[in-house]
């Protein structure tokens, strides 16, 4: 499951291919465009502030966020779930994201397997300790790829579900055209 208000455009990658750089602002706007000029406005507009000391700007309007949530019922142990976590960087770099400084990241991986592990007051005699099932680091592997390609679906799932809509002072984020997108990815495919 991805929360995704992350990267640029321009890199944007479905696939390997790099449907971003063939959508450009010029003929669909961008959101972060919008934001910059409507900040350029109100800035020519104000007047100045006095000069109390440095001031520390925002950085450009290529951060964003994203947050990815990772669940598998796999037996994994606490420490394999947070190596799983650290996979998710991965499918995304593939879509072209490189995790810039103004970007806002958040993975979190966990497991729903070991469910029947109980607190010692509910098993009478059952002593302080448990079993537990873990997946062996060498078989890890599988599940460390399905994390990294999950991630590249969510994004694109994300992407094909948004639907065009205008926010906060008329800023405007439009949806990817799905025929546009089709038409890119099949003229690549194709090539």
């Amino acid at each position: 499951l991805v929360q995704a208000n992350y990267g640029r455009r321009e890199l944007l990658r479905i696939d390997g291919i790099p449907v971003g750089a063939a959508i450009p602002t010029s003929e669909v706007p961008s959101p972060w465009d919008e934001l910059q000029r409507l900040r350029e406005r109100r800035r020519s507009t104000e007047p100045p502030a006095p000069a109390a000391g440095p001031t520390l700007r925002r950085g450009s309007a290529d951060g964003g966020s994203i947050i990815v949530l990772v669940a598998t019922d796999a037996p994994l142990l606490p420490h394999q779930c947070q190596r799983l976590a650290q996979r998710p960087s991965l499918g995304l770099g593939r879509m072209g994201s490189f995790a810039s400084h103004g970007s806002g990241d958040l993975f979190l991986a966990w497991s729903t397997a070991n469910r029947d592990l109980g607190w010692p007051e509910d098993q009478a005699g059952a002593g302080l300790t448990t079993e537990v099932r873990a997946v062996v680091g060498a078989a890890i592997d599988p599940l460390f790829e399905a994390a990294a390609e999950a991630t590249e679906e969510a994004v694109v799932n994300a992407l094909v579900a948004a639907e065009t809509m205008t926010g906060r002072d008329g800023i405007t984020a439009y949806a990817i055209d799905h025929e546009r997108l089709r038409a890119l990815l099949g003229r690549a495919r194709l090539a």
